[in-house]
Formats: C-alpha cells, sequence, structure tokens
C-alpha cells in the first residue's frame, strides 16, 4: 500500500511539474513575441555611416555612390565606403569573404554609427552565417536597405534590433518623382522623427485596425528564409511584403509556402507593398496580384493594406522593421503610424 502511494504521489508531483514548465515556456513564448525590440542610437551630426556593398556588383555606379556621400554630408553626417564595395567577383561585389569583410568591419567598429547597402540583388543570403554580432549587440547601429538586404532584416529582427528598409546608397538618381519624399523619410528615420504615413485607400483593402510590430521585406527572401534560424515569428506583429520580377505563380507558391509554415496564424494584418514587373505566365493566371494574396489568406480575419509605397518603385518610403506601428484601414484613406 505504501508502494502504491508513494507512486500516486510521484506521479502527482510529475503532472504537476510538467504543467508548471508548460505555462512557464507559454508565458515566455508571449513574452518574446510582445517584447519591444532595441532601437540603436539615432543618429547625430558627426556620426559616421559606412557604405556597403554586401550583394550585387556596383558596375558603373561610382557616380551615384559619390551623391549618396554628398547627400549624408548635407545632413552633417561623415561617410566611409567599404574597401570592397567596387569589386567584382561575376554578378557579386566581390567573393562572399571579401563581403563579409566589409559588413564585420562595420558591425565591429564604435565610431560607425549606420551601415547603408549600396544596393541588393543577390548574395546577402551569402554571408548571413559568416557573420559575428557580438559587438554589434554591445553597441548596436542601424542597417539600412530592402529587396535582398531583407535577410540581414531578419537576421537582426531576430537578436532583438530594429532596422530600416528604405532606399539604398544607388537609389539617388535625379529623375525620380518622389526623390525628396524617399529622403525625407530615411532622414526622419535615422534621426528619430516620427515616421506616419497616409495614403489613399484601395478597393482591395480588408478594413480595419491593428496594433504590432511591423516585420517582414521582400517575400522571395522571407520565403528563403523558411526554416533556418533567420525566419522571422509573425506572432502577433504586422507583415510587410514587396516583391519585384516575378510570375504570379511564383507569388502564389511563395506565400503558400508562408501559410503552411504558420505565417499567418497569429498576424495581425498585412501591409502590401510594391508589386512590380510581374512576369506574364504562358497560361494567364487569371486574377489580379491583389486578389491572389486576398484569396491566399480569406479564412484569416485581419486587415490588409494594399499599394503601400515601399518596394521597387520611384516612391520608396522608409519603414522601421521591428517598431510597433498602428495601422488603420478606412475606405477612404489609410494610416501607417509608427509608435
Amino acid at each position: 500500500m505504501k508502494q502504491l502511494s508513494y507512486c500516486i504521489l510521484f506521479v502527482f508531483f510529475i503532472h504537476i511539474s510538467c504543467n508548471t514548465t508548460e505555462q512557464t515556456t507559454e508565458k515566455s513564448s508571449k513574452t518574446t513575441m510582445s517584447k519591444n525590440l532595441i532601437k540603436p542610437p539615432y543618429l547625430k551630426k558627426g556620426d559616421t555611416v559606412a557604405i556597403l556593398s554586401p550583394a550585387g556588383i556596383l558596375k558603373n555606379k561610382q557616380a551615384q555612390i559619390e551623391q549618396a556621400k554628398k547627400l549624408l554630408k548635407s545632413w552633417g553626417l561623415n561617410a566611409v565606403l567599404g574597401e570592397n564595395i567596387f569589386n567584382q567577383n561575376n554578378q557579386f561585389a566581390g567573393t562572399d569573404e571579401e563581403r563579409t569583410s566589409d559588413f564585420q568591419k562595420a558591425l565591429d567598429n564604435k565610431n560607425i554609427k549606420a551601415i547603408w547597402c549600396s544596393r541588393g540583388g543577390y548574395g546577402s543570403v551569402r554571408v548571413l552565417d559568416k557573420l559575428d554580432y557580438s559587438t554589434f549587440i554591445k553597441h548596436p547601429k542601424w542597417v539600412i536597405g530592402y529587396s535582398d538586404i531583407t535577410a540581414f532584416h531578419n537576421q537582426i529582427h531576430n537578436l532583438g534590433f530594429e532596422t530600416i528598409h528604405g532606399m539604398m546608397g544607388i537609389s539617388l538618381n535625379k529623375d525620380l518623382k518622389y526623390l525628396e519624399e524617399n529622403k525625407n523619410s530615411l532622414k526622419k528615420a535615422l534621426f528619430g522623427n516620427q515616421l506616419s504615413y497616409t495614403i489613399e485607400s484601395s478597393n482591395y483593402n480588408i478594413l480595419g485596425e491593428a496594433t504590432g510590430q511591423l516585420v517582414g521585406g521582400n517575400l522571395t527572401l522571407l520565403h528563403t528564409m523558411l526554416g533556418s534560424k533567420t525566419s522571422i515569428n509573425t506572432s502577433g506583429k504586422i507583415l510587410f511584403i514587396e516583391e519585384i520580377g516575378e510570375y504570379p505563380y511564383h507569388i502564389d507558391r511563395m506565400l503558400q509556402s508562408l501559410k503552411r509554415a504558420g505565417y499567418f496564424e497569429n498576424c495581425k494584418g498585412i501591409v502590401v507593398g510594391d508589386f512590380s514587373n510581374i512576369k506574364k505566365n504562358s497560361t494567364p493566371w487569371g486574377s489580379s496580384i491583389e486578389e491572389l494574396i486576398l484569396n491566399v489568406v480569406k479564412e484569416y480575419n485581419f486587415p490588409i493594406l494594399f499599394n503601400f509605397p515601399a518596394g521597387h518603385e520611384e516612391k520608396n518610403v522608409a519603414l522601421i522593421l521591428g517598431r510597433t506601428v498602428e495601422l488603420n484601414i478606412k475606405k477612404d484613406a489609410s494610416t501607417l503610424i509608427f509608435k
């Protein structure tokens, strides 16, 4: 009888212990999801920004980089270039090792307060696992870019820090209609002025309100990160996506993959940026990109904002990824306000 009593007590304590562990884990998970990310120090006059090429080659782009340096100077900032910024290794701006070296030196240099990527293209994912962020974590700095730079946004987001999705070093073409708006939004983000945007509402929008961290970036890169340690957790967050040069069925396939991976299960909302230069299927897809996206997420109940001016079009305003935003989508106009 004593042995039976001891057995019952043992099982009881194991049950209590398991329940406590599960509750603690669940609480820890919820805390992690809702925790505000650390914002690197905002820039001030006299600070230094490094311009690097972590991905595609900068072929005949010296003039554009000079324009980027002049812009930083006009803001009272100093500019330094990565040692290998103009290197070429086939389609990359130097070898993986050279591009990693430039990024690592900028991460480790405490005098550099921001890293501005010169361009995207392809190549960021090849250097991700070669980087050491131990100094960055102690002395964080802003990392700026879009498109392929989404790989770094994801990685740094998972370390617990905000980044800036915005124009890059070669984005200063004087013929751009919205160049001043792009520049002003980036300056606001870097110097700590509040960002807020009001845009005309699309008929495709799903009306509603949501508050949460803004995460995401280029759809192809988000899809590429699935199943790795740089895949982002979208639970309780607002997802931003943009894309360029894909077929509709590629876009559908990537969104379906995100869906199957649980991206939309506890998502608070979606902000859809530019989907540019969409290719034509040999067999017509049969719907617009907006309808394609709505079809993928039709069973979820969250607001969706289309036509947000960020991505590969002329108007590409800055977004602080990892920052809590208030999304308010109404019939006539919609707002995205960074808290």
